[in-house]
């Protein structure tokens, strides 16, 4: 059985949103209880976060735009992005998280993490908060690996709308290799196949929009069939995957058809892809019970493979 930590802290239940807000902390609630009633919450190793310094957030976001957070208080960062007063320690700490684990994966205490964070972070762009997300998690996680000696970082997102905070932030960066499944045309309306990278960073971008409807059989054909060889091919010292279950047939946000098998080996094609660490990071997800259970599918995967 693989080490697999799971990091979490209730300090990504106070990060409050509007009532009927599809980015509720009853998603983080839900997963927790779904787990706790498992055989695997004995399993695995309970990480605690660590709050990302403003230097930490600095190596991604403007500094501008963190001021911009810092002072807003509560309200709206834009159209459907709220913030409370708990928000930006929430914010820091689900940024925090990556980097604990990034930083107990390169001490060798763990093969596979799980960060099960909120706000999401995908589609925050250097200079603005966008989709649900304040400050881009899994791109400050790939600048703390470099930091710390992973040279070549892989990025996985499987959400199904497309991470285009984390795009535009590596687009011209040829260390850190962005890849994509998402549908489209859907929000935010980026992604495109023709969307490969820039200067020194083109090649270095990969997506796979994929149409509504789409199911198990093509999002398998993509994850088994052309990851493996990318992965292979750019040579990683760690990937770090933007884990959106909204691709689940049951969300009300997606017109994607994945079932519970489809993120199982969407998963385990992920892991079985790459002899480094992987550290997967909660990114969307809106039917409670599809929620709990492809989040309970990642993380037996994560121990058996």
């Amino acid at each position: 059985m693989r080490k697999a930590g799971f990091i979490y802290d209730d300090i990504f239940l106070k990060h409050e949103t509007p009532a009927g807000h599809s980015e509720s902390k009853e998603r983080l609630l839900h997963i927790v209880n779904v787990l706790k009633k498992s055989s695997l919450w004995a399993q695995l190793i309970h990480i605690k976060p660590r709050k990302a310094s403003y230097e930490d957030i600095g190596l991604v976001h403007d500094i501008s735009y963190i001021e911009r957070v810092k002072k807003l208080g509560s309200g709206y960062l834009d159209f459907d992005t709220y913030v409370s007063k708990d928000s930006l320690e929430a914010a820091l700490f689900a940024a925090g998280a990556v980097i604990e684990a990034v930083q107990k994966s390169a001490e060798g205490h763990l093969q596979r993490a799980f960060c099960a964070v909120r706000p999401p972070g995908h589609h925050a762009e250097a200079h603005r908060a966008m989709g649900f997300c304040i400050f881009n998690n899994v791109a400050i996680g790939a600048r703390h690996a470099q930091s710390i000696g992973y040279k070549r970082v892989f990025i996985i997102d499987f959400d199904v709308h497309h991470g285009n905070g984390t795009q535009h932030i590596f687009e011209e960066d040829d260390t850190v290799f962005y890849f994509s499944t998402h549908q489209y045309p859907h929000y935010p309306g980026s992604g495109r196949r023709s969307d490969i990278g820039k200067g020194g960073g083109e090649g270095y971008t990969y997506n796979v929009p994929m149409e509504s409807g789409a199911a198990d059989e093509e999002y398998l054909s993509v994850y088994e069939g052309l990851l493996p060889e990318l992965v292979k091919k750019f040579k990683p010292g760690i990937v770090l995957v933007s884990a959106g279950y909204d691709i689940h047939k049951k969300d009300p946000l997606s017109g994607i058809r994945v079932s519970d098998e489809g993120i199982r080996g969407i998963v385990r094609a992920i892991i079985l892809s790459t002899a480094t660490p992987v550290v997967f990071v909660l990114e969307g997800g809106y039917n409670l019970p599809a929620l709990g259970e492809s989040v309970k599918i990642t993380l037996e995967e994560m121990l058996n493979n």
